[in-house]
């Protein structure tokens, strides 16, 4: 793997699962992994566990608060020079509508609107980062993900936990598109994956058919660590540090939906997250 000695990297959610595996191969690998976590109990133990594999610091937020995720990158930024790796991993959803503290459908606050704020609060930082990589964790779930922008909270329709994560997924491939032709030139990359079929608690989240698709397709999913893969190639390799604004799955860029390339709907989003998380004024 690439020696990262001397990278800055954080990665969200990254105190179990895909996440967890992430952190761990790029603090093998040399660099300094802030280790994301909702609470400070689950990170603190954690980052003891993980100590032994290189340097590792702790940081605490809950996505589902903007005001928590405005705390979380202030805290980043006033900590380090710069920042070099951003892997947007943190993820959920909900088989029932849950609105946040801000007032938002939960699924789309913690899945798109956190990194999407995160990102933009940290942009300083990553532009002053060493040819620095901004990764998000997307889902081949965003074939079957429909933005409705006249409906993102659901109070229109009869909810759809599977729905609201699909649209979730396709916003985070929206989002990495319009961040890469905003972010040309200044030498920040921006990609999203899909990291495959995983085995983590993900599936608990969704219901009794997630539960149920969990259980019956177990011994087809991928380990965590198998999970990462993708996350830490696009994070580390050499061979994508041109490559901008694309989606990749098991290592390999590959096209995502007509949905998930639409430039108009990508600015659109853009613009009405801006102003949903306060950065538009």
């Amino acid at each position: 793997m690439t020696d990262l000695s001397g990278r800055i990297c954080l990665i969200t959610g990254a105190t179990r699962g895909i996440g967890r595996a992430t952190a761990e191969a790029l603090a093998k690998s040399g660099a300094h992994v802030l280790l994301h976590g909702r609470d400070s109990a689950s990170v603190g133990a954690v980052c003891r566990e993980m100590v032994r594999y290189g340097q590792v610091t702790g940081v605490v937020g809950d996505l589902s608060s903007l005001a928590a995720v405005r705390k979380l990158a202030s805290e980043v930024a006033a900590q380090h020079p710069r920042l070099d790796v951003l892997v947007n991993n943190a993820g959920t959803s909900s088989p029932r509508l849950v609105k946040t503290t801000d007032g938002y459908e939960r699924t789309f606050a913690v899945n798109h609107l956190a990194p999407f704020l995160l990102t933009n609060l940290l942009l300083d930082k990553l532009k002053a980062g060493k040819a620095a990589r901004v990764v998000t964790v997307s889902s081949m779930a965003h074939r079957g993900g429909v933005l409705d922008f006249d409906d993102l909270n659901w109070e229109k329709r009869k909810y759809s936990g599977l729905g609201a994560y699909g649209a979730s997924k396709l916003a985070n491939i929206l989002f990495t598109l319009e961040l890469a032709g905003r972010l040309a030139g200044s030498g920040v990359t921006a990609n999203s994956l899909h990291p495959g079929v995983v085995a983590t608690n993900i599936f608990g989240t969704m219901g009794v058919l997630g539960k149920a698709f969990a259980v019956l397709f177990r011994p087809f999913m991928l380990s965590p660590a198998n999970g990462a893969k993708t996350s830490i190639y696009l994070a580390s390799s050499p061979e994508v540090a041109n490559i901008t604004g694309k989606f990749f799955d098991k290592c390999r860029e590959v096209p995502p939906t007509p949905a998930a390339q639409d430039a108009a709907a990508a600015k659109r989003l853009w613009e009405i997250s801006a102003k949903l998380t306060g950065l538009a004024r």
